[in-house]
């Protein structure tokens, strides 16, 4: 290791007794301390952590969890250096523990007290070894995370004890397949350490799931999708000093981001034998201590710090003065079989150490205290029981008297139960919203201070030439290059009107004079969701004075209702409620198909698809088949948002990434159902990305054909959360939505053939000056809209049909109804809207006596 010169040590020291926030390099720096510099480390670190078990509310407590080990396959396609759980196949008597034999590791854990059962594996082993995938084939598993899946649940029901999973790295997708089975995951950062991944020789050449780009993304993943995560970092392995400082930094900022990270483990390198690194030393543990300390300074009080204990001899003091407040998991069954060669201490042993350094040993669970008490959405409600039977409900740990006994996991019923503020599709127009942000609006959402360090500083983007971009769009109109249109999107005065020109003439083209739009009807069937979205103001908690949920039959009475108004189409969506089974979008289908038969029902987002999917453990080509079959005509194409993960990160915290979009839709279009596109734009986004997002749906269509319009979707500020934390911008200005209305006319020319406004998000007056600028539809009558009403949108709920007529009469074009297809209604539908005037008695606001 390197020496540090012993002022700046000193410097680092003060700044870390007088609770300054470190830097990465005062952080490297205090890496570097021994004896007596060691111990004034030690000191500031166990005063954080003392301060920090204070407000936890468990003063002088150090937990572990009481676990068995599960090594579901020995398997791996990496090739870690030190890793001596990886094996091959012909040194395994089978590539997987079989059923019986996980069930048999459980069942004896439970009968010895065990809370836990630690699914340890290697990644992915099916891509590497044809035994493995054979072995899979034959067992009726898709892959060996279907496989994880199966068993966590098998051992919920038969044994009682909490599944933790480390099966490697995960896809966001994979974390919402895994989330409802098992309380808490992990998995081990260990470096950021680009150089042990890259050069051949080192530790983590060879290995893909080691790069540590990928690695950092699974914990965000995992904060995104809510699950209490734990991760740490190896020392030893041949990082150096700034790159172990670094990895601690680097999952400070995931931790403050989401809050998703449950317990750092700090864990040392221990040489083993027949491993390529059997010849390098140990790491020392006055350096594994220091690394401690530091993590405790740079996490701060809240972090929960672990330190294996069968891997630092005796020196049990030496890490409880470092700063950690966890033991980890300790098994009083099962080895540990990463470290097979360091047995676990007795668990009386443990006890006896802690408390002559001063603490007192509590056991918790796999999820710590801080989760359990939290509950939604860090607990999916289909372990609640499972999690409640076992933990104290004053302090999360665990219960001393708590009796494993299996218990069912499935999916939580009653989730139809009518509950909540179900008139808000017309209360929002005349009572409003209770509050203009929910009671967790500091918290649930992530920091937004760390939010604003993603965030950066926007790289301004350099307009290029006007007049040789109206050009170019006058004369190729797909053949535009980024930066000529975003040259478009800053078009003013006479620059302006002659792109709203240029894209009228395309629109004339394309879809001729007539000003469509369908009479159909909005129905959110629920506002509960927990996915955190930023900019949504529509998402409530289950408790907040503004959450509702339709039942069954209320769905299919809107639905009714909408049909005897003259309606063709009904658009529903909701929140991701933790209640509602996967299978109950199908159930909300169907309802509506048996109550109007040839209602079109134009039904669930991409996130909605992925939810179903992953609570039903369907693909999402399955998924869309059943729901297919279950009456859903076609998708909106909504959660779009912007099809770029540096943006949606920002504007969301748990939405689905881009890519898994792109599946859901263009599936979607594979097995026939269309659907649309759209775009929210105006937040925290920029021209480029507005550009990129259109150009990439353009894409889409000539790949698919499925899309039949886009629809551009202006920011609505008011109440939304990101704005009101002061990151987002006040939604795009009246010039930017014009340009934008016209350029997605221009980019699409060819592609897709109807562009529609919204007049929910535009003024009457604006929504004219688009249609004269490449727009040919204004979308439905819709009946009830509370989305943008709660976000504080003031353009209504609905609009007539003498409404539309009157809004496009000032163009000098025709309004036409329309089908969700762009066809024409029938005579009887046509008839049926016509009495209506396009919207239900039961929606209508009432005029106030003369």
């Amino acid at each position: 290791m390197d020496s540090v010169n012993d002022s700046a040590l000193r410097r680092a020291l003060a700044r870390a007794r007088d609770g300054k926030t470190l830097d990465v390099t005062e952080a490297t720096v205090l890496l570097h301390a021994r004896d007596e510099h060691l111990d004034a480390l030690l000191e500031h670190a166990s005063r954080v952590r003392d301060a920090g078990l204070e407000s936890a509310g468990r003063p002088g407590v150090v937990t572990y969890s009481r676990k068995v080990f599960i090594p579901l396959t020995r398997l791996c396609r990496d090739r870690c250096g030190y890793c001596t759980f990886a094996t091959a196949p012909h040194k395994l008597d089978s590539p997987f523990l079989s059923p019986d034999e996980v069930l048999e590791i459980a069942r004896q854990g439970a009968a010895m007290g065990c809370k836990e059962a630690l699914f340890t594996l290697g990644d992915r082993p099916e891509d590497r070894w044809h035994q493995a995938r054979e072995w899979l084939d034959a067992h009726g598993y898709d892959d060996t995370l279907s496989y994880v899946r199966a068993m966590a649940i098998r051992v919920l029901e038969e044994t009682g004890l909490l599944p933790h999973l480390n099966p490697g790295v995960m896809s966001w997708r994979d974390l919402q397949r895994l989330k409802p089975v098992a309380p808490s995951m992990g998995m081990m950062l260990e470096t950021t350490s680009r150089r042990l991944f890259e050069e051949k020789g080192q530790p983590h050449y060879g290995s893909p799931d080691k790069d540590p780009a990928v690695r950092l993304r699974v914990l965000e993943d995992a904060g995104r999708s809510n699950v209490p995560f734990t991760t740490g970092i190896l020392i030893g392995i041949g990082e150096t000093v700034q790159d172990r400082a670094e990895s601690i930094f680097a999952i400070r900022r995931v931790a403050r981001e989401y809050g998703g990270v449950q317990e750092v483990i700090v864990q040392n390198f221990r040489a083993k034998p027949d491993t390529a690194m059997r010849g390098m030393p140990d790491a020392d543990l006055q350096e594994l201590a220091a690394t401690i300390a530091v993590t405790r300074l740079v996490l701060g009080p809240k972090a929960r710090v672990q330190a294996p204990p069968n891997l630092v001899d005796a020196e049990y003091a030496l890490m409880l003065r470092a700063g950690i407040d966890d033991w980890g998991g300790v098994s009083p069954l099962t080895p540990d079989h990463v470290n097979p060669e360091r047995p676990w201490p007795q668990i009386d042993e443990l006890a006896a150490r802690t408390a002559a350094a001063g603490f007192a040993l509590r056991e918790r669970l796999t999820i710590y205290p801080e989760y359990v008490l939290a509950g939604e959405p860090w607990l999916d409600p289909r372990l609640s029981a499972h999690v409640a039977a076992l933990a104290d409900p004053a302090t999360g740990l665990a219960r001393e008297d708590a009796v494993l006994e299996g218990r069912p996991w499935q999916e939580p019923d009653g989730g139809f139960v009518p509950a909540g503020r179900v008139d808000l599709h017309v209360e929002v127009d005349t009572d409003g919203r209770t509050h203009d942000r929910r009671a967790d609006f500091d918290h649930v959402y992530g920091d937004w201070e760390a939010l604003k360090d993603r965030l950066g500083t926007a790289t301004p983007t350099t307009p290029g030439d006007v007049r040789q971009a109206l050009r170019r769009a006058a004369a190729d109109p797909a053949g535009l290059t980024d930066d000529e249109a975003v040259a478009l999107l800053g078009a003013d005065g006479e620059a302006l009107e002659e792109l709203a020109a240029i894209a009228d003439d395309l629109r004339r083209q394309a879809a001729g004079d007539d000003v469509t739009y369908v009479v159909n009807r909005n129905i959110n069937f629920t506002n509960v969701c927990y996915t955190g979205c930023r900019f949504c103001a529509f998402a409530q908690r289950r408790t907040d004075a503004d959450a509702y949920t339709l039942s069954l039959d209320q769905v299919a009475d809107r639905a009714q209702e909408a049909w005897e108004a003259g309606a063709t189409e009904v658009c529903m969506q909701g929140g991701i409620h933790p209640d509602l089974p996967g299978t109950a979008y199908f159930d909300i289908a169907r309802a509506v198909k048996a109550r109007t038969p040839d209602m079109h029902v134009h039904a669930f987002s991409p996130m909605e698809v992925i939810n179903g999917a992953s609570r039903t453990n369907l693909s999402v080509r399955e998924w869309l088949e059943a729901a297919k079959e279950a009456g859903v005509d076609s998708l909106p194409g909504t959660a779009a948002e912007i099809l770029d993960d540096d943006v949606r990160w920002v504007l969301t915290k748990g939405k689905l990434p881009a890519k898994e979009w792109i599946d859901v839709i263009t599936t979607a279009h594979k097995v026939g159902i269309p659907t649309t596109s759209t775009m929210m734009y105006g937040h925290v986004d920029n021209h480029l990305h507005w550009v990129r997002h259109i150009k990439l749906i353009r894409r889409l269509q000539e790949e698919t054909g499925g899309f039949s319009e886009f629809v551009l979707l202006p920011f609505v500020h008011t109440s939304a959360p990101i704005y009101l934390a002061g990151i987002a911008r006040p939604g795009p200005t009246a010039r930017e939505n014009r340009a934008v209305h016209a350029l997605a006319r221009i980019l699409l020319h060819g592609a897709i053939g109807n562009i529609q406004c919204s007049w929910v998000k535009l003024q009457d007056d604006l929504c004219r000056q688009v249609l004269q600028g490449g727009v040919n539809d204004l979308g439905g009558t819709l009946m009830e809209e509370t989305i943008s009403r709660m976000a504080g949108s003031e353009n209504g709920s609905y609009k007539t049909i003498s409404e539309l007529h009157a809004m496009v009469e000032v163009t000098g074009r025709p309004a036409r109804q329309r089908t969700t297809e762009y066809g024409v209604p029938s005579a009887e539908r046509l008839a049926a809207s016509a009495a209506s005037d396009g919207v239900c008695q039961s929606v209508r606001r009432v005029l106030p006596l003369a």
